[in-house]
């Protein structure tokens, strides 16, 4: 029986994998179609959010080769660019686009909480897709999660103001950190470390990896369910925050291309720098802006339309930044 399922997953899971891109699309209109035909479904798809996210996270992490993280942080050159482009470049960026709708705070605030925070899951797979780096991305990911925690409230306190960060409860802040962080990257590590020495943990591994593209639309789904409807109820305020995404992935390409050339980096090294500054993190930044106070009840809508115009930039990245990086490689 053992046997007949694996060969079963051993036929699926590269047909989700080739037709990922599709798969996701798919949830995201699945999501939004329930979530404006049924608005009542708002409120139980917020409360799986993030249990599903932390699933995602977990199968995210248990791809992560922690016996190899010390071969992949001496890749140094690479590392170095992404932090750079994430930490010292995306601040500023984002600080300046931010300027566009700064009369409204609600805008202002969810625009910088997403911009500030390099995404560590689906970033993997459209880079994969696009010939680049994913493993040594992949490598990276415990990092760039763990940065971006700290230094959040800190670029949060410059560009806000210190008066925002105290009126914010660091309660769910800390819970989300646990439950969405902490707690799976714990357990892909316990995961990894089962799978080197017993059957069963190999199984456990097998399935969670297996099961990544169905965590991906779960989450994408639940997420869209859960905001769409006040989206659409909010369609004229929001249509403020598009051109500052757009403009923001378009800065970054360029960005990217550009760093990835100065530190002359192969060619899926600069195609992965580049995915990692463009794409944020907006699935685990959900629930942290869920968290904020009542006066910011518009912050997580801001949050769910830039993931709405990222996934689109995402699939026109996939297939244009490899010609664009060849052709610059050529030049």
């Amino acid at each position: 029986m053992w046997q007949q399922a694996a060969g079963r997953v051993a036929v699926i899971v590269p047909w989700l994998e080739r037709h990922q891109v599709v798969l996701y699309v798919a949830a995201l209109l699945a999501g939004a179609g329930v979530g404006l035909l049924v608005p009542a479904v708002s409120t139980p798809a917020g409360h799986a959010i993030n249990p599903v996210l932390a699933l995602l996270l977990y199968s995210t992490f248990l791809a992560v080769p922690f016996r190899r993280l010390a071969g992949a942080f001496r890749d140094g050159r690479f590392l170095a660019v992404v932090l750079l482009v994430n930490f010292a470049v995306v601040p500023l960026v984002a600080f300046g686009l931010s300027r566009l709708v700064e009369p409204s705070p609600v805008l202002e605030v969810g625009v910088l909480f997403v911009l500030l925070t390099p995404c560590v899951d689906y970033v993997i797979v459209f880079t994969r897709l696009a010939g680049g780096a994913a493993d040594r991305l992949l490598a990276a990911t415990p990092l760039l999660m763990l940065a971006q925690m700290a230094l959040l409230p800190v670029y949060l306190g410059l560009m806000v103001g210190e008066s925002f960060l105290q009126t914010a409860d660091a309660g769910p802040f800390i819970e989300a950190f646990v439950l969405l962080i902490a707690l799976p990257l714990a357990a892909a590590w316990l995961t990894q470390t089962a799978a080197a020495r017993w059957r069963a943990g190999r199984w456990i591994r097998d399935g969670a990896l297996a099961a990544m593209v169905p965590l991906m639309m779960a989450t994408l789904a639940v997420v869209v369910a859960s905001q769409i409807y006040d989206v659409g109820a909010h369609l004229g305020g929001l249509l403020a925050v598009v051109p500052v995404f757009v403009g923001f992935a378009v800065v970054m390409v360029v960005i990217g291309l550009a760093a990835g050339r100065l530190a002359t980096l192969d060619a899926p090294g600069r195609r992965a720098v580049v995915f990692s500054g463009v794409t944020r993190n907006s699935l685990v930044v959900l629930p942290l802006v869920l968290a904020l106070p009542a006066a910011f009840e518009l912050a997580p809508l801001v949050v769910v339309t830039q993931t709405l115009v990222e996934l689109v930039v995402m699939v026109v990245l996939v297939r244009a930044l490899p010609v664009m990086v060849r052709k610059r490689l050529r030049t």
